[in-house]
């Protein structure tokens, strides 16, 4: 099923009066750290300034989270809210406590224009737990925060797949709406979906088999692509499910995943929408590091591990690609960060970028977005890596839904 939004199901900053309120909003701020707890990659935290810079008549709470328990980058959120700070332009203040009574306090003596940015929401254990709606109203944390807040924010596309106490726990009991960065991420994702600008194209890689099938499956039954691309593993499962012998590296990869049970899986699509995915006509196999490109039927008898799609299948698809009006890349199209297997990921992109309208998927084909420098010349770069593939899977994300709940609420009420 299509899951296509319309302005009308969820509220934005500028369905409230914003105007000396006190603004709780949710935020993804979750960033690369070295060991020396220096962040590595700013990315998300640049793409939340829009929404600030609209809430500089309001006070406004961050609540936010780095990594999760166990990883060696579970820090405090004091340098996410220095760089902040430099960003908007004035003072973040950071503070270290989540809804204690320091965090109360320092709350209720917030003057207009304030900002500040609680301690990492995951340091309280609750906020981990998945659970309905209903149940994350009645939390420690929203029973001590939501009294103190006049509007609730979510900004965390990102971790809005997650039925989190910080992501749907305060909807129930705030008025609730987007924030700028979700607003775009939902704008954009539905002009994908909705494949208003044909022909429409999904470039479908990476590891993700079971998640990128679904995808496939979704927007070729919705009417939202007119095509659909395959690399990565993605392509290795749907070349087996065509009747291609990819060899035994490659099966015992694809065993390894616990993905052999989609091949059957990728044989109902291929046959369900015959001639709607493109499939590799080569593959670039690696020999101990060197690149050796061959035929697809050739692959097999060289009993080496396929790590990019081939020079010819990169002209194909290139060719395919910028000349799309729409196209969506989710996933990288070969193991990028090899030496001489980041020419098919590169190309796409590149080519991507030369369509009428254009989508990087977040997780790791936005990181190779950015790592080329081809940022500027997408339409839209998705934050969300696991957020944005179950968007264009059809999937209820439980974020966005709450907010669904809650504007309809709202709008009952006016």
């Amino acid at each position: 099923m299509m899951n296509t939004l319309t302005a009308k199901d969820f509220l934005t900053i500028d369905d409230f009066d914003i105007e000396d309120r006190t603004i709780l909003v949710r935020v993804d701020l979750n960033s690369p750290m070295d060991p020396e707890g220096g962040i590595l990659d700013d990315m998300r935290i640049h793409s939340h300034i829009q929404t600030l810079r609209d809430l500089e008549d309001a006070k406004v709470v961050l609540l936010a989270h780095q990594s999760r328990p166990g990883k060696n980058d579970f820090s405090t959120m004091e340098a996410h809210a220095r760089i902040m700070s430099g960003y908007l332009g004035r003072k973040v203040t950071y503070i270290d406590d989540i809804f204690g009574t320091y965090a109360r306090s320092s709350i209720s003596a917030m003057k207009k224009g304030d900002v500040i940015l609680l301690e990492n929401v995951r340091f309280y254990s609750e906020e981990s737990l998945k659970r309905p709606v209903d149940e994350q109203q009645r939390t420690h944390m929203v029973r001590q925060l939501s009294p103190l807040f006049d509007i609730f924010l979510n900004d965390a596309f990102a971790v809005s797949h997650r039925s989190q106490l910080s992501i749907v726990g305060f909807t129930g009991l705030l008025p609730s709406g987007a924030g700028r960065l979700m607003e775009r991420e939902i704008t954009a994702l539905n002009k994908s979906l909705q494949g208003n600008e044909c022909p429409c194209i999904f470039v479908l890689g990476g590891a993700k088999v079971d998640d990128s099938i679904k995808v496939a499956e979704n927007v070729l039954s919705s009417g939202g692509a007119d095509r659909v691309l395959v690399t990565g593993v993605v392509a290795n499962v749907m070349l087996a499910a065509s009747g291609v012998d990819i060899g035994e590296p490659n099966m015992k990869f694809i065993e390894s995943q616990g993905y052999l049970e989609q091949i059957d899986r990728a044989k109902d699509v291929l046959d369900r929408f015959e001639g709607k995915i493109g499939l590799p006509r080569d593959a670039a196999l690696n020999d101990k590091g060197k690149r050796i490109d061959v035929k697809i039927e050739e692959v097999a008898s060289k009993n080496l591990p396929i790590n990019d799609i081939g020079l010819e299948t990169i002209v194909a698809y290139a060719s395919e690609i910028e000349n799309a009006k729409t196209v969506v890349l989710n996933g990288p199209a070969g193991v990028a960060e090899l030496d001489g297997f980041e020419i098919g990921t590169f190309e796409i992109i590149k080519a991507a970028s030369n369509a009428g309208y254009s989508i990087a998927g977040g997780g790791h084909i936005t990181a190779e977005v950015r790592n080329i420098g081809y940022e500027d010349q997408f339409s839209h770069i998705s934050t969300g890596g696991g957020a944005c593939i179950d968007f264009l899977a059809g999937d209820e994300l439980p974020g966005i839904d709450a907010l669904k709940v809650a504007a309809k609420r709202y709008q009952e009420t006016e």
